[in-house]
């Protein structure tokens, strides 16, 4: 192998894999993606119904743990991050959620030049193949397949779209299109019934190119810095170290966890934590590792009075017919990750954009697939989507086998407590309504006895977990705090850049796993020196009476609380 390439990328996920293959359009440069994991080729990974299976697998997991979080209790939350070729889009939920247009407008006023969701929207359309067809705001010619898995088949998903416009709020009919505020259908990232992540839709293809080479079971120890530039790495495999040099950039796509820890590894970050951890201070960065943000959520469950959830099919019989299906024909329940139908809410007047998420899902049981209700249920899982509690990553020493601290500092703020407490209570009133009659049973979680305020926030304190969307740990911006600026770039090193959902200001209205492909796809085009697509110039939806109106109508019927 070669021991000099034009380019390195560091992790082959969700956002290294879109770079891999737009950088070797170039025939011109050669590259190289060091990535820590392993193949993505199993049934559990591709099988998209199987995603609980991955995500808590130490073979594809790096299974990080948050230290002690204050505000919960002291509990210690999973902080799962892919460790296989595609990343945490190859263990994920593969819900395909872009945020809302105001979330990128946002980024551009916190300093992040250039990214609005005019410039934003072509990159987006660039990277899908809708499959309903393109328009003003879906592509539909691009490598990432969208769809909406079995298309709701199940009646229940139906029933949760009226219930919400019974209780006053909209239909929208994309909302990663036009209108994001409401209850529709929700989008996977899925093709053929087969798990559709950056592996399969960039990497894979782009393999048989002379000009990219893909290593796996690297672990990169080091960036090597000559004075202010990057001009290599240090990796290991089987045991041995392993110098590789760039000529022109080093790009950092390791995640929110593992991109600062690889920064403050190879000396880049606060000069305080780097010196606790016995790291010589090479550039003093101050941002690196801080404003680390997550979405966190909880469940609201209750029993159905039809047999027509998911719970009937927990068994092992009925998840052997499941995958036996599958296995043949690619088809029927394996094929969906069931986060079929959702919505987005205001909690209050006065908000332009949505600050509260829905997946629902016709079972009742853990996001990771524990614990299912052993009759019939169904759930909405929600929290508020704009948190403003931040945390850190902090190195805690030299070796890349020793994981960093992670502290998100979950409801350190009131503003996101209060967000629970209004979840819980909108989420009854949805669910109270005509439509959910027919099969509404008892509630489950967090039960009737849960009511004041006090009662919600232990609940809260007790059993929410993350979304599993960490971001912001190398944010984009202009000011002293910020790791990264408008391109991309380390802020005073040359040669070095970070691309991955570490360099958000901010988290976007949902799953992050879209923007990070629409974040690659543009920075991609900024590292080739190309053109940016002609920004679009589109009409966005917003609620009527917004500025003074929670939704668009008075509810069917109340929900006393």
């Amino acid at each position: 192998m070669a021991n000099e390439f034009d380019y390195i990328i560091i992790g082959a996920g969700s956002a290294g894999c879109v770079l891999a293959s737009r950088l070797t359009e170039d025939t011109n440069v050669s590259v190289l993606v060091l990535e820590y994991g392993g193949s993505d080729k199993s049934v559990i990974i591709q099988m998209p119904s199987a995603f609980s299976l991955p995500m808590n697998t130490k073979k594809y997991n790096w299974h990080y743990e948050t230290a002690a979080e204050p505000h919960l209790d002291g509990r210690r939350l999973h902080c799962p991050r892919g460790k296989v070729l595609g990343g945490s889009s190859s263990i994920n939920g593969l819900v395909y959620i872009r945020g809302h247009a105001y979330d990128f407008d946002q980024w551009e006023e916190l300093g992040a030049k250039g990214w609005g969701y005019r410039n934003c929207l072509p990159y987006f359309k660039r990277a899908e193949s809708f499959k309903f067809g393109g328009d003003d705001y879906r592509g539909d010619s691009g490598p990432l397949a969208t769809n909406n898995g079995n298309n709701m088949q199940n009646p229940l998903y139906g029933a949760w779209v009226e219930a919400g416009a019974q209780a006053g709020y909209i239909k929208t009919d994309d909302c990663n299109g036009y209108m994001q505020e409401g209850f529709g259908a929700m989008h996977m990232t899925v093709k053929n019934g087969v798990r559709w992540s950056t592996a399969n839709a960039y990497l894979r293809p782009s393999m048989q190119r002379p000009n990219l080479t893909v290593i796996t079971h690297a672990m990169t120890r080091q960036i090597l810095l000559e004075g202010k530039r990057a001009v290599g790495v240090t990796y290991d495999q089987n045991g041995v170290t392993h110098t590789v040099r760039c000529r022109r950039e080093v790009l950092v796509s390791s995640g929110p966890i593992g991109s600062p820890h690889l920064l403050q590894r190879s000396g880049i970050g606060p000069a305080k934590v780097l010196k606790r951890a016995g790291i010589e201070v090479k550039h003093d960065l101050p941002g690196v590792g801080e404003n680390l943000q997550d979405h966190s959520e909880i469940y609201i469950q209750f029993a159905c009075k039809e047999p027509v959830t998911l719970n009937g099919k927990m068994g092992l019989l009925g998840k052997a017919l499941i995958g036996l299906r599958w296995l043949l024909f690619k088809d029927g329940l394996g094929a969906s990750n069931h986060f079929e139908a959702g919505g987005f809410i205001r909690s209050e007047a006065g908000l332009r954009w949505p600050d509260i998420q829905f997946h629902f899902l016709p079972a009742a049981m853990r996001y990771d697939g524990d614990k299912p209700f052993k009759g019939h249920g169904f759930m909405v899982l929600t929290g508020p989507n704009k948190p403003k509690s931040r945390g850190h990553v902090h190195v805690v020493s030299p070796d890349p086998y020793v994981h960093p601290e992670i502290r998100f500092n979950y409801l350190e703020s009131e503003e996101d407590r209060e967000g629970f407490r209004r979840c819980v209570r909108l989420t009854r009133e949805i669910i109270g309504q005509p439509a959910m009659d027919r099969y509404r049973g008892v509630e489950l979680a967090p039960g009737p006895e849960v009511q004041t305020d006090d009662e919600i926030d232990a609940f809260v304190r007790a059993n929410m977990e993350s979304t599993m969307h960490p971001c912001g740990s190398c944010r984009m911006g202009e000011d002293d705090m910020a790791v990264v600026d408008s391109e991309l770039r380390v802020r005073g090193i040359e040669g070095l850049r970070v691309i991955d959902s570490s360099v958000f200001p901010t988290e976007p209205n949902g799953n992050l796993n879209a923007p990070t492909i629409m974040l690659a796809e543009r920075a991609a085009d900024l590292v080739r020196g190309r053109q940016p697509l002609p920004p679009a110039e589109v009409p966005v939806g917003l609620a009527e009476g917004w500025q003074s109106r929670q939704r668009t109508k008075a509810p069917m019927r109340k929900v006393a609380v």
